[in-house]
C-alpha cells in the first residue's frame, strides 16, 4: 500500500525480539546466580571440621559436630612407651575441660613400630577399661604418607608437621583451623595452657553474647 507521497507504507516493527527479551533476561539472571554460587564455593576454604571420618565403631561421622569447640587431635597407640603417660593426661584434660568446649579426638594408628596391632573393638576396650577414656575415638587409620586420611592431610598441610611417631598432637580451634602441633616428646601437661586459653576465650565469648 502506498502512502500519499507514493512510497510503501511501513509496517510496525515485529514484536518477536521483545518476546525474546524475557527468556534472555532469565538466562542472564541464572548465569549470574551460578557464578555467585561458584565463587562462594571456591572462596570457602576447607578446615578440619569439614571432613568426615569413621568412628571406632565403624560409623561415618562428620567432624562438623565439633565446630565451635576446641579439639586436640592425637594419633594414639596401645603399646608405645608414651601410651601410659599420654592416655592418663589426655583423659584428665578431657575430664577437666570437656565435653562442651573441648574434646580429645583420638585416632589409633599402627604405622609407627606396629604398636597399635589390635582391632578397633580391642583398642576401644583397652582405652576405656585401662584409662577410663571418655573422649571420642575413631577407626584405626594411616596418619602420614600417601595413605593418610584427608583430615590428617589437612593437619599436616596446615602446620608443615607430619607425624613421625605415636602421640603427635594437633590443637584445632573452634573455627576448624589448626593452631599448633607438637610431637610425641612434648607432654600433654606442657600444652595444657594453650588448650585452656582457647577454651577460656570460647567461654568469655559466650558470656558476652548473653
Amino acid at each position: 500500500m502506498l502512502d500519499p507521497e507514493g512510497s510503501v507504507e511501513h509496517q510496525p516493527a515485529s514484536s518477536f525480539p521483545k518476546v525474546l527479551l524475557i527468556p534472555l533476561a532469565m538466562l542472564f539472571a541464572i548465569a549470574a546466580l551460578l557464578l555467585l554460587v561458584f565463587s562462594a564455593t571456591r572462596q570457602k576454604e576447607p578446615d578440619f571440621y569439614t571432613f568426615k571420618v569413621v568412628n571406632i565403631r565403624g560409623k561415618l561421622v562428620s567432624l562438623e559436630k565439633y565446630r565451635g569447640s576446641v579439639s586436640l587431635v592425637v594419633n594414639v597407640a596401645s603399646e608405645c612407651g608414651y601410651t601410659d603417660s599420654h592416655y592418663k593426661a589426655l583423659q584428665q584434660l578431657q575430664r577437666d575441660l570437656g565435653p562442651y568446649h573441648f574434646n580429645v579426638l583420638a585416632f589409633p594408628c599402627n604405622q609407627f613400630g606396629q604398636q597399635e596391632p589390635d582391632t578397633n573393638k580391642e583398642i576401644e576396650s583397652f582405652a576405656r577399661k585401662t584409662y577410663g577414656a571418655t573422649f571420642p575415638m575413631f577407626s584405626k587409620i594411616a596418619v602420614s604418607g600417601a595413605g593418610a586420611i584427608p583430615a590428617f592431610k589437612y593437619l599436616i598441610e596446615s602446620t608443615g608437621e607430619e607425624p613421625t611417631w605415636n602421640f603427635w598432637k594437633y590443637l584445632v580451634g573452634p573455627n576448624g583451623k589448626v593452631v599448633k602441633a607438637w610431637d610425641s616428646t612434648v607432654s600433654v601437661e606442657e600444652i595444657r595452657p594453650h588448650v585452656t586459653e582457647l577454651v577460656r576465650k570460647i567461654i568469655l565469648k559466650k558470656k558476652d553474647e548473653l
